[in-house]
């Protein structure tokens, strides 16, 4: 009873801190616009956070492996988040919201990636589906997205700490109540970690997929503000999230079952190319509701493209380093690219309009497509001559004998 009490509280965890999340990546840019800052510094302040998720993601993974707890951490950065949170909030000048936002998204950033090995390794304990659990973070979000969107076109975007006090605090409370998992009880030293660094298809694997995720992030961080040149409203671009994450959560939870027929990579191949054709839709939108209609996409490419990287990225890492290398992918997910999409993204946002942002992301994730394609034709060339070698070495003693 106390194992389906933790998993249940695992799913709120979810729930509550992907609701906060919504509300920081769904509003964020438009609370920014509210307080008259411009393109180019609205891209500079969301290009904070992936840089902080740089440092913290990596040192809460190192921590969370050389320390054999997940939870733990989870809770210290759930706390800092909190307080940080008031600070930032608090602030009105540009660069005490740099100086306050590298502190907040330094607890922020690992707490998505420490819920997901969270429940990655419970899943697999209890012989039960990540998907099934990550598919409530998007339900928060999703919800959250539609209701904040409803209340901050009555209220003001500028009331954003109340809605991110309540849900944060929540999160915190879910987290307290989840159990930690077991872990490798093999020591953890630095020169392990090297073993990553140092891991030359898992860095290019890494590499490729930048190209696929800068245009995921560069959407997230400016599609609100997309919806609204088109003439669009806070209340509609609540719906565009909506829409989005409410796609992305059935792909969570039905995506147990792809996962066992084809190889990850295959998926990883297909979302790319999906992402691709998704952006050249949204260059040659001019009506915000088509945008809206058409970010049921979102759930095809992300859900697809996120569940087959983390299942892959666990499956090549070995188990005493898969919380750092988790965040390591996270921070290439969430941070770099955050950071590349931020400013890019922000500059090209002010310079030449949504339509060219969105053109230029097409090609960007086009290219990854075709790196990723033939990374994956690479990888199972090796795979076959490893197999043909092992049944060789198999034949081979089987005449000796």
């Amino acid at each position: 009873m106390l194992k389906k009490r933790s998993v249940g509280f695992l799913r709120g965890y979810q729930y509550f801190f992907h609701s906060t999340n919504a509300i920081m990546i769904g509003f964020l840019p438009i609370y920014f616009k509210s307080q008259g800052l411009s393109g180019a510094e609205i891209g500079a302040l969301l290009a904070v956070g992936p840089f902080a998720s740089l440092f913290s993601q990596p040192f809460w993974g190192y921590m969370s492996d050389k320390y054999k707890t997940v939870k733990k951490m989870l809770m210290i950065c759930l706390v800092g988040f909190l307080l940080a949170g008031l600070l930032f909030f608090s602030m009105d000048a540009f660069m005490l919201m740099i100086m306050t936002g590298f502190v907040l998204f330094f607890f922020m950033s690992p707490l998505g990636a420490l819920g997901d090995s969270l429940s990655q390794r419970t899943a697999a304990e209890k012989n039960i589906s990540f998907g099934g659990i990550r598919a409530w973070g998007s339900i928060g979000f999703a919800t959250t997205s539609l209701l904040t969107g409803a209340i901050f076109s009555v209220i003001g975007v500028e009331r954003i700490l109340l809605p991110f006090l309540f849900f944060g605090f929540l999160a915190l409370l879910s987290g307290f109540s989840v159990s930690d998992v077991k872990v490798s009880n093999k020591k953890l030293r630095l020169k392990d970690v090297r073993k990553l660094t140092n891991d030359l298809p898992f860095l290019l694997f890494l590499f490729l997929i930048l190209f696929i995720t800068v245009t995921h992030r560069t959407n997230d961080s400016f599609i609100g503000i997309y919806v609204k040149s088109l003439g669009g409203t806070d209340s509609l671009v609540g719906w565009a999230w909506f829409i989005g994450v409410a796609s992305e959560a059935a792909v969570f939870a039905l995506g147990y079952a792809w996962f066992r027929r084809f190889h990850e990579l295959t998926f990883i191949t297909f979302a790319g190319f999906l992402y691709t054709l998704r952006w050249v839709l949204y260059a040659f939108v001019t009506d915000p509701h088509w945008l809206v209609f058409f970010q049921v996409l979102h759930g095809i490419t992300f859900g697809i493209f996120y569940l087959a990287s983390v299942q892959y990225v666990t499956k090549v890492v070995p188990k005493e380093l898969q919380a750092t290398g988790l965040l390591l992918f996270i921070s290439v997910f969430f941070g770099l690219s955050g950071i590349i999409g931020g400013l890019l993204g922000g500059f090209l946002m002010d310079q030449a309009g949504g339509h060219v942002l969105y053109g230029v992301m097409s090609v960007t994730a086009f290219a990854g497509s075709l790196g990723i394609t033939a990374y994956g034709v690479v990888r199972k060339k090796k795979r076959e001559r490893a197999a043909a070698a092992v049944g060789q070495k198999s034949l081979s003693a089987g005449g000796q004998r």
